[in-house]
């Protein structure tokens, strides 16, 4: 498996140096957060993305994929959500990363609804994915946080350019077991996002290991599987200031995962 890491752990940290931890720390690629407060964002004209590109091809590291925010169940009109999409599936065509991270989002709505919306929003926007060579993943989260909950809008879909990106946290905080996550989520997996907190009513980032995630036991079910993605760890500094800064946990954290993955081989 690859490691990367995501830029909401460095929030605002400029390119260079986010490159810069990445190759000194072992890391092969860098989930980016596509958000105007960040380097990386739609709204970035053609000449910057070629800059970004090129910067990440000079370091040797590759974008895993750009972490939207478009809310696929979210209620109202479709347009500004699949507009929202497309901007984000050019920005990940024109950076070469191949995935597109999306929320449900389905707040109060009834599941039956938020699924169809969901479903439909997806399947159109799927279409459009395909002809920029990108895949959007459906991530665990909000109204949908675990793989059962991912699969009912996933199945409904059925297109290979949308799948799922799997978020531990939310897993484990809807009250699912790895192997669980991983049966209903294997045919749309594209990858995982590690993470570790205190306990269920402290979700602030800790070092991987220092927490209370089962991180052994959904890598030794993903190796156990022969699944050889990425796992990203999602440091959510950028949501708990007082939390430790990233820089300095990047190494151990590393070195946490190699344990994982050795120890699970």
């Amino acid at each position: 498996m690859k490691l990367a890491f995501s830029t909401l752990g460095v929030p605002g940290l400029p390119l260079p140096d986010v490159l810069r931890l990445a190759t000194e720390h072992g890391y092969h690629g860098v989930e980016l957060r596509a958000h105007p407060e960040e380097p990386v964002h739609p709204g970035l004209g053609p000449g910057e993305r070629t800059e970004v590109a090129a910067l990440f091809k000079a370091a040797g590291v590759e974008v895993l994929g750009l972490a939207g925010y478009a809310r696929a169940a979210a209620p109202g009109d479709d347009e500004p959500v699949l507009a929202e999409l497309r901007d984000l599936l050019d920005l990940a065509r024109d950076l070469g990363a191949p995935y597109v991270r999306v929320f449900p989002g389905g707040g109060d709505r009834s599941p039956e609804e938020a699924d169809a919306t969901a479903a439909r929003r997806l399947g159109t926007a799927a279409e459009y994915a395909a002809d920029l060579g990108v895949r959007i993943l459906l991530e665990t989260h909000d109204s949908h946080r675990t793989g059962a909950d991912a699969t009912r809008v996933l199945g409904l879909v059925g297109h290979p350019r949308v799948g799922a990106l799997w978020d531990v946290m939310h897993t484990w905080l809807g009250g699912e077991q790895p192997a669980d996550t991983y049966a209903a989520l294997c045919t749309y997996l594209g990858y995982v996002q590690v993470k570790d907190i205190a306990s269920a009513d402290d979700t602030t980032p800790l070092p991987l290991g220092a927490g209370v995630l089962p991180l052994a036991e959904c890598v030794e079910v993903l190796s156990r599987h022969g699944w050889d993605g990425w796992l990203c760890w999602e440091y959510e500094k950028r949501w708990h200031e007082a939390a430790a800064p990233l820089p300095g946990l990047l190494g151990a954290g590393r070195e946490h995962l190699a344990r994982l993955l050795n120890d699970s081989a």
